[in-house]
């Protein structure tokens, strides 16, 4: 058997634990509004894609063939990546709600080969059909309308043989996922089948066992479970619109199924909290739940740790796209040691490096930086970009050349990836975050950061959260604070002068914000499309530089 194969994980898995639970699937509510599901054990799934691989590889896909791969979230898109694994074929994933033009140069730039989707999907090739132009074969997960090609379904094999696993190596490519774009165009990052082991061995460093149940709040996370040996609840949710979740079921299948680890952004986590709370709820079977995505307020901790968990510990991992996961730490940690510097402005503790991972912190550029020398490390306690080293750290990004110099530094035959966010190391070997290098503020007094700025200004309890961004020429900018109250509200002329004062009092108290004086008002603010989480300082800033007109 291939060992370097991400697939050969859930074949021993399904040989080991053959009637353990591997996917429990959302199907509908019955008349009363109960929760319908189907369920896969592991042999059941694993014969589900030696079905899938068989006949995928009699219509013609083969190893190293990209695969554009748009099935919603359940048992036919694990299964098809799986599948494809097995072969040797490459899925490629996109976030469905980046946005259509985002969308099309992605499928663009990917150059698939062939095409596995739901019909919807399909419908998007005939409005656009030059960014499908190097595909050659169609499948259809579901009933196929005017446009030919085949049926996922009846493409399957059953009853399958084991499929042979392709002979990949560890440097082979398994898949490409794009980024969420929140800083920038979405950009494909490649991913090996040695990355995707070393991302499974860092879980299981961050305590993730064999055989617990996860239900995840980002759809490709259900990836990692197979080969993990964790039963994946897949939640009855739309993953184009996290904010838009209803935390009713996201509970109902936590408290159904024994969900013990989940992961999920800052925003589902909020809105699940509050339902908690207002119902008198609490989790008791889960163990962690690691929330991500964005720095996560220290008062969102220590709710779940307080009213809400019972046992259990929200985590707060630090990763990207490109190297996933890198850092962690506890919300006990965070709670009785580094909330308060939080709150002071000093920014988002990420913790540690994980085991066999290097990181650095480096000056601040936006140039490219070709090759890796130790003089490039700064010292504790001084900020620059946050730079990682390690085997989850991807090489490239498909097709952008000058994105991948920018953002990677090699070394040797390693490779170091710039994250594009800013942070220091303190006195205990910490990683702590200050914002996206994007979001500086460059004034003529000196450097400003959105993270330990709007920390202090977030205090307020009429604010539900800030965003710094600087108006004018870069090196001689205006600090300016975007405002969003809570609920949404604008404040009427004498509220917001109340406010303001109110605002600048809090910033007086404190050296790194004494220098803003500008406060905006704005109702909701613009995030990004993967974890609603995000703000998109870029759209502020612009939107500020009109105001301050």
């Amino acid at each position: 058997m291939n060992s370097s194969n991400i697939a050969t994980a859930l074949i021993m898995t399904a040989a080991r634990a053959p009637y353990r639970p591997a996917l429990i699937c959302p199907a509908g509510r019955d008349r009363s509004g109960r929760a319908r599901f189907t369920q896969y054990n592991f042999a059941q799934l694993n014969e589900l894609v030696d079905g899938y691989a068989h006949g995928l590889s009699d219509y013609g896909l083969g190893p190293g063939e990209r695969v554009l791969t748009l099935i919603r979230p359940g048992v036919d898109l694990v299964a098809v990546a799986f599948a494809l694994f097995k072969i040797g074929a490459v899925p490629v994933f996109i976030d469905p709600g980046m946005g259509r033009q985002a969308f099309i140069q992605c499928v663009t730039e990917t150059e698939p080969t062939s095409f596995i989707g739901i019909p919807a999907a399909h419908l998007l090739r005939r409005v656009y059909p030059a960014a499908f132009r190097t595909i050659e074969r169609y499948i259809t997960a579901g009933k196929p309308w005017f446009w030919g090609g085949a049926c996922l379904a009846e493409l399957r094999v059953q009853p399958a043989a084991p499929f042979p696993l392709a002979p990949t190596t560890p440097d082979s490519e398994a898949a490409v996922a794009f980024t969420s774009g929140s800083t920038g165009i979405p950009k494909g990052v490649v991913y090996t089948h040695g990355i995707f082991h070393a991302i499974i061995d860092l879980l299981r460093q961050m305590g993730v066992e064999e055989g617990e149940i996860d239900q995840p709040g980002l759809p490709i996370f259900a990836l990692f479970n197979p080969a993990l040996g964790l039963t994946t609840v897949i939640p009855e949710m739309d993953a184009r619109h996290p904010a838009k979740l209803n935390p009713a079921y996201w509970v109902e299948s936590i408290r159904t199924h024994g969900v013990t680890t989940s992961f999920g952004s800052p925003t589902i986590w909020k809105i699940v909290g509050q339902y908690c709370l207002a119902n008198n709820l609490k989790l008791p079977s889960l163990r962690r739940i690691f929330m991500a995505g964005a720095p996560v307020p220290p008062r969102l901790i220590e709710q779940y740790h307080r009213h809400i968990l019972t046992g259990g510990q929200v985590q707060t991992p630090f990763g990207a796209t490109e190297a996933l996961p890198v850092s962690n730490i506890s919300g006990d940690e965070i709670l009785s040691e580094t909330a308060p510097l939080t709150e002071q402005g000093r920014g988002a503790c990420l913790g540690r490096p994980l085991t066999g991972l290097t990181i650095k912190v480096i000056p601040i550029s936006d140039d490219p930086v070709a090759t890796w020398d130790d003089s490039l490390a700064l010292p504790t306690g001084q900020v620059g970009e946050i730079v990682v080293k390690g085997p989850v750290v991807t090489r490239l990004y498909l097709h952008r050349p000058e994105q991948t110099a920018k953002a990677k530094i090699q070394d040797g035959g390693e490779v170091w990836h710039r994250t594009g966010d800013l942070g220091y190391f303190d006195d205990q070997g910490r990683l702590w975050m200050c914002g996206r290098k994007s979001h500086r503020v460059e004034t003529a007094a000196g450097l400003m950061l959105p993270v330990p700025c709007e920390a202090i200004f977030n205090a307020h309890p009429e604010v539900a959260r800030t965003a710094l961004v600087g108006v004018g020429p870069l090196s001689r900018q205006r600090p300016v604070l975007v405002v969003e109250l809570k609920g949404g509200i604008i404040p009427t002329p004498p509220t917001r002068q109340r406010l303001i004062n109110e605002l600048l009092a809090l910033g007086q108290a404190h050296d790194h914000t004494r220098a803003i004086q500008d406060f905006l008002f704005h109702h909701a603010f613009p995030v990004d499309v993967r974890h609603n989480v995000k703000i998109q300082r870029e759209k502020l800033a612009v939107w500020a530089e009109r105001q301050c007109r």
